[in-house]
């Protein structure tokens, strides 16, 4: 089925398709991600590739009953694109990676699609903001039906303590531990992931091991290749 209308969308990766086009993963907020080919945009010195690549708001329709889509046209969301630099690019990198990996096909997320454009935005405009990043995480996790409950331990359900530790265990959730385990998390990083209050750089760099332990459990171990490119370009 094809679109009737145009619908809000990023491009999360593009490659060569054929001599003259481009097969392209989409991110729409109307029906998730899905791939399309854009027929013939490397011949047209205008309007062609410049606009389709990632970080830049589009507004997109297509046609096709297939699983692969034809872009049938596509045009700006606004005047004023996104130019992401430095740490910021990366981390873009990043975030187009993790849906690429997390998302299921032809699976609608509109809030996730409304809070990855404001995070394009902030990274954009503010730059790299770690909370935000991790929020966002947070969000893919909980849209995916893998949400991770982080106040209450898994085993009775006991309020998460701000004074204790405890070790996640995955798809199961957190239990308290002695504070010199390794692997564990104070009740505080819990709790100001939950109240989406992370500000000092304790429970930042807590929140950002703990978050990179759960999804790559549900990445099956195989890491993303831009965590990698980030730390190879930005060491320590």
């Amino acid at each position: 089925m094809g679109s009737s209308g145009f619908s809000p969308a990023f491009i999360l990766h593009r490659r060569d398709y054929a001599n003259s086009s481009l097969l392209l993963e989409c991110f729409t907020e109307a029906e998730g991600r899905f791939p399309v080919i854009a027929k013939g945009v490397k011949r047209r010195r205008q309007g062609g590739m410049g606009l389709l690549q990632p970080f830049t708001p589009l507004q997109v329709r297509w046609s096709g009953r297939g699983e692969v889509k034809t872009l049938t046209h596509y045009e700006p969301a606004s005047t004023h694109q996104p130019q992401l630099s430095g740490k910021s690019l990366y981390c873009g990198f990043y975030l187009n990676e993790l849906l690429m990996r997390m998302l299921q096909r032809n699976d609608p997320h509109e809030r996730l699609f409304l809070g990855y454009s404001r995070l394009l935005n902030q990274l954009a405009h503010g730059g790299v903001d770690e909370a935000l990043l991790r929020y966002f995480e947070l969000d893919l996790l909980e849209e995916v039906g893998y949400g991770v409950t982080l106040e209450r331990e898994s085993s009775g359900g006991e309020p998460v303590n701000s004074g204790a530790a405890y070790r996640y265990v995955h798809e199961q959730g957190f239990v308290a531990v002695g504070s010199s385990e390794e692997e564990s998390v104070s009740g505080e990083t819990l709790l100001a992931l939950q109240h989406r209050t992370l500000s000092n750089p304790a429970d930042l760099k807590a929140s950002r091991h703990l978050l990179r332990t759960i999804i790559s459990a549900y990445l099956g171990g195989k890491p993303l290749k831009s965590r990698e490119l980030f730390r190879q370009r930005f060491p320590g």
